[in-house]
């Protein structure tokens, strides 16, 4: 009975920790991590850590100077293209006040003064009252993150941060004297949001080409290869039923062999050299292939000049 008992808390807790990062994420961005603060260097544990263009954060309601003990309805929106769900995490630096009372909108654990989502979605309505008496400028934070929902924080899921200020009373009016309207407040690419469809002849066209481009590669790299192990099979076989057959290769006086020998040597060791640029530069196996196999034809010229410079003189050859 005891081991059973052992057994199925070993499995609940290995539960507990497998399912830790789903509930952090539907409560909103942790206030610090390792410590850092999220409200400063944003939600690291998503996304390689760094912020992502593709997340649109947005609010509005945003007043351009706010009126002492007013409240405004400030509105977060989180988009983008891959993620359907998402969280924020908002703070003022504790000037004024935030009512975590409404559905979805809860005071952060570790920081009361500010505020975050109670559970995962795009949008959410969180009324801010502002500072009893004039505080000057107020600076606000907003952190939101982008989830794919498995429950897991890996580099498919994306943040960016957006900072913005509501001047202090008096300077939210134009010159005429008239109150300035609300406004909306954003970081983030736009672009990223829409994903263009492509027609079905297009489509198909990259198809075409796609697969015109694999035959022409393929072609290529099974083509010449090929001719050039026949090329040196068949120079292998020239060999091989010269001195089987044939009596040996000709003699080739010294007088002859050596100036030849040096200048193949030469070209070989250029067309080697040519052939170590390119596979360091990685030009393509088409260079290395045409390169490589002249260099092979160079240092196999050199190997005929000096078995033909030591084949023995015969009749024909002092004539």
């Amino acid at each position: 009975m005891s081991k059973a008992i052992t057994r199925t808390g070993i499995v609940l807790l290995l539960a507990i920790m497998l399912s830790a990062p789903s509930w952090a994420s539907s409560g909103g961005p942790p206030w610090g991590e390792d410590g850092s603060l999220t409200i400063n260097e944003g939600c690291t544990c998503h996304g390689g850590g760094v912020p992502s263009p593709s997340v649109v954060v947005m609010v509005s309601g945003v007043p351009h100077a706010y009126e002492v003990g007013t409240t405004y309805n400030l509105t977060i929106h989180i988009s983008t293209a891959d993620s359907s769900q998402g969280g924020f995490l908002l703070w003022d630096g504790g000037v004024g006040s935030f009512n975590s009372d409404d559905a979805g909108v809860r005071s952060v654990e570790d920081e009361p003064t500010a505020v975050s989502q109670s559970s995962i979605g795009n949008d959410w309505v969180v009324p801010w009252t502002a500072p009893a008496s004039d505080s000057g400028d107020i600076a606000f934070t907003l952190v939101g993150n982008a989830v794919d929902g498995g429950g897991a924080n890996d580099e498919s899921d994306h943040w960016n941060i957006l900072s913005f200020m509501i001047s202090a009373p008096g300077a939210g009016t134009n010159p005429e004297g008239e109150e300035l309207a609300l406004r909306t407040i954003a970081v983030g690419d736009y672009q990223s949001l829409f994903i263009v469809e492509e027609s079905p002849e297009a489509i198909e066209q990259a198809h075409q080409d796609e697969m015109a481009g694999k035959f022409f590669t393929q072609g290529n790299l099974y083509f010449w290869p090929s001719l050039a192990i026949l090329l040196v099979g068949a120079i292998f076989q020239r060999d091989f039923y010269e001195s089987k057959f044939g009596g040996g290769p000709p003699h080739l006086d010294k007088s002859l062999a050596v100036p030849q020998g040096i200048r193949r040597g030469v070209l070989g060791l250029i067309f080697l050299y040519a052939t170590l640029n390119f596979i360091q530069d990685d030009w393509g196996w088409g260079y290395y292939l045409v390169t490589g196999f002249l260099t092979f034809l160079c240092a196999y010229g050199v190997y005929r000049t000096v078995v033909q410079a030591r084949a023995p003189v015969e009749v024909k050859d002092m004539l």
